[in-house]
This record gives C-alpha cells, sequence and structure tokens, in this order.
C-alpha cells in the first residue's frame, strides 16, 4: 500500500464510502447538474459518479495504481467543472449558487491534484510537468484557495439559508453565519497570496468538519434524514477530507510566513522513498 499521508487515506476511504452510498440511495442530484432528473444522461452520468470515485478511491491505496487513480480523479473533476460547473456560471452569471457549486468541485479538484502531484511517474513529470511536483500542488492551492472564496461568497448571498442551519443550542445565527462566511474568505485569500497560508488551509478543513459534524451528523443521527440532506452530509463530509489532503501538502512549510522555495512540498514518506 502506499500511504502519504493520513489525509490521503482519508480521502480514499470517504471516496469509497461515498460512491457506494451514492449507488445504494440511488440519489444521483449531486452529479448531474444541468440535466433532466431521472433522464438517462442523468442516470448514467451518476453511475459513472459511482464508479470514478469507488475505482479510484480503491486506486489510491495501492503503489502501482495510485498515481493513475489520481489522474483518473482530476480529469474527471476537471471535465465535470468545465462541463457542469461553468455552464452554470456562464448561464447565470450573478447568482451564488452557480460560484458555489464551482468551489464545490474545485475543493475535490485540489484534493485530486495533490495526490496526482505527489504520485506522478516518470512520464507525466516529463509530459506534464507542469501539474507535478511542486508547481502541481502551488496549481492545487489555487484551486482551494478560490473555492474557499466561492464558500464565503455563499455565506453572504443566501444568509437566509445559511442561519438556520446554525445548532439551535447557539444563539446569534445569523452572527455566526457572517463569521464563517468571512473566515472562508480569509482563508481563501491567505492560500492565494501565500501568507498564513498553511494555518488558514488547517483551519479551513477544520471549519468544514465543524460545519459537518455540528450540522450534518445530529440530523442523520436522528433517523429521519431525506436524500438532499444525505446528499449535503456526504458533501461536507467529503470536503472536509478533501481540505485535509491539502492540508497535509503544506506539512514542510512553516505556520507564519509565506511560502519561499525552500519548502518542500512533497510528504516525507515520499521524499524518501524517491531518495
Amino acid at each position: 500500500m502506499r500511504i502519504a499521508s493520513v489525509g490521503h487515506a482519508v480521502f480514499a476511504a470517504v471516496l469509497i464510502a461515498v460512491g457506494i452510498l451514492f449507488l445504494v440511495k440511488g440519489d444521483f442530484g449531486a452529479t448531474g447538474e444541468g440535466l433532466a432528473m431521472g433522464s438517462r444522461a442523468h442516470e448514467a452520468l451518476g453511475y459513472l459518479h459511482v464508479a470514478v470515485f469507488v475505482a479510484c478511491g480503491v486506486g489510491l491505496f495501492w503503489r502501482r495504481i495510485a498515481p493513475h487513480a489520481a489522474r483518473v480523479l482530476l480529469v474527471y473533476e476537471l471535465l465535470r467543472m468545465l462541463a457542469l460547473n461553468m455552464r452554470e456560471i456562464v448561464l447565470a452569471p450573478l447568482s451564488g449558487l452557480s460560484y458555489e457549486s464551482w468551489g464545490e468541485t474545485a475543493v475535490i479538484v485540489a484534493a485530486a491534484w495533490v495526490l496526482y502531484a505527489w504520485f506522478a511517474g516518470d512520464w507525466d513529470k516529463e509530459h506534464l510537468n507542469f501539474a507535478t511536483g511542486d508547481k502541481g500542488v502551488r496549481v492545487a492551492r489555487v484551486f482551494f484557495g478560490l473555492a474557499m472564496l466561492c464558500f464565503g461568497q455563499a455565506h453572504f448571498a443566501y444568509l437566509n439559508l445559511t442561519a438556520p442551519l446554525v445548532p439551535a443550542w447557539l444563539s446569534w445565527h445569523v452572527g455566526w453565519a457572517y463569521f464563517f462566511g468571512a473566515t472562508y474568505l480569509a482563508a481563501g485569500v491567505a492560500v492565494l497570496v501565500g501568507m498564513y497560508a498553511r494555518l488558514a488551509a488547517v483551519l479551513a478543513a477544520v471549519q468544514m468538519g465543524l460545519f459537518t459534524v455540528l450540522v450534518w451528523v445530529p440530523i442523520i443521527a436522528n433517523g429521519h434524514a431525506n436524500t438532499g440532506q444525505w446528499r449535503e452530509f456526504t458533501s461536507s463530509l467529503l470536503f472536509t477530507v478533501a481540505g485535509w489532503v491539502v492540508a497535509d501538502s503544506y506539512r514542510a512549510a512553516r505556520w507564519s510566513v509565506p511560502r519561499t522555495r525552500g519548502d518542500r512540498q512533497l510528504p516525507d514518506q515520499l521524499a524518501k522513498s524517491r531518495a
């Protein structure tokens, strides 16, 4: 097996779990944006989504297959971004929801790109040098930073939908919605400019994790969650572990200063294995 980091292992496991859950529940609503619900194209894309998630999740655990699994997942998510998310933005350029959907895909793209950059073989390094190693990780971080900006603006654009999700035992719901929207924006800017980027990536992943645990886990645990709530739970969980992978890419970087050329991007295990 080839485990680059804890985040890598958890991300792969969650990919498999989410893919199986999609298959069991037959819920492909989040996989076919822009396609008529129940249409053959929508259903076919749903089964493709399941196959990619499960196959790539399994592949990410195995040394010889991991580079191919990361490449397939990255290409698939980039194609979804171009064909579906960008279409939404073109059709509704002033809608915050369009950019939030793009950001949701971008988080997975960022994690897949980090893993691809880590696992890239000789052919990839020779023909796709811009996407591998340190360069590839930097590109992945740009996607992650932009995704955080998309998440942040959605908190403000859809405050009436975000505030009610704050747990009932917390007061000042609107204030918390504004606060977490601002922290997403701050994290996105920090990652993009490279100031306190490691801290920002870690806190962004923690924030997504807290949202999953405090908002969606109680809803799922009560046993009465509907299809849409299950979809939101699995998506939030996937975004959390994807953010974990991106945060892992900063392990060799300092916490409080901009990233420099001297910062190593590859995990220690991979660096040692290639020495």
